[in-house]
C-alpha cells in the first residue's frame, strides 16, 4: 500500500483513520478537505480542484482521505489501494455530533483554516441520504476495480481498528 483512498460517509472516521494508517505506513497524510475548502466554507473553483488533485496524485507515497465525486476517477486512477469506511448511519451521526462538541468555533486539525466545525441542513441530509445515495456507487466501484486494485471495505469500528492493528504487525 503506496497510494491509498479512504472514502465514507461524514463521521465514518476517514481522516482518524487516514492519519493512523499514513502514521502505520509512514506515508504522507492529505486530507483533501484543507486543501479544497478556503477560509469561510468558501469552494474552490472545479478546474482549479482538478488541478490541485491531479498534482496531489502525483506524489510518490500517499493516504488520502475525502470524497469529493468530481475528481474521484484521477484519484482512483492514481491508487493502489481504496479503503471504505462503510460505517453504520448511527455511527456516523454519533461522531458528527462529537465532533461539533470538541471542535465548536474552533478548526479540525484535518479541515482548511478559517473553516470552524458547522453543521447545516445540508450536510445533515447528506448524512442521512449516504447509505441510499452513495453507498450503491462506492460499492460498484469496489467491485468494478476488485483485479486491478486492492479494496477494502471495514465495516464498523471494530474491524478499523483489526485492520490498522495487522498493518502495525507487518
Amino acid at each position: 500500500m503506496r497510494k491509498v483512498l479512504v472514502i465514507g460517509s461524514g463521521g465514518a472516521g476517514k481522516s482518524t483513520f487516514a492519519r493512523r494508517l499514513g502514521g502505520l505506513l509512514n506515508v504522507e497524510v492529505i486530507h483533501l478537505d484543507s486543501f479544497y475548502w478556503n477560509p469561510g466554507w468558501i469552494e474552490t473553483p472545479k478546474a482549479e480542484w482538478a488541478e490541485t488533485v491531479a498534482e496531489l496524485v502525483r506524489r510518490d507515497a500517499w493516504v488520502m482521505d475525502g470524497n469529493y465525486s468530481g475528481t474521484f476517477d484521477i484519484r482512483l486512477k492514481a491508487c493502489d489501494t481504496l479503503i471504505f469506511l462503510d460505517m453504520p448511519r448511527l455511527v456516523c451521526f454519533w461522531r458528527v455530533l462529537k465532533r461539533l462538541v470538541v471542535y465548536r468555533g474552533r478548526t479540525r486539525p484535518d479541515m482548511a483554516a478559517g473553516c470552524d466545525e458547522k453543521i447545516d441542513w445540508e450536510f445533515i441530509l447528506w448524512l442521512w441520504n449516504y447509505p441510499k445515495a452513495h453507498r450503491p456507487k462506492a460499492l460498484e466501484v469496489m467491485r468494478e476495480n476488485a483485479a486491478s486494485k486492492q479494496m477494502i471495505r471495514l465495516r464498523s469500528p471494530a474491524e478499523a481498528e483489526r485492520f490498522l492493528a495487522a498493518v502495525g504487525k507487518v
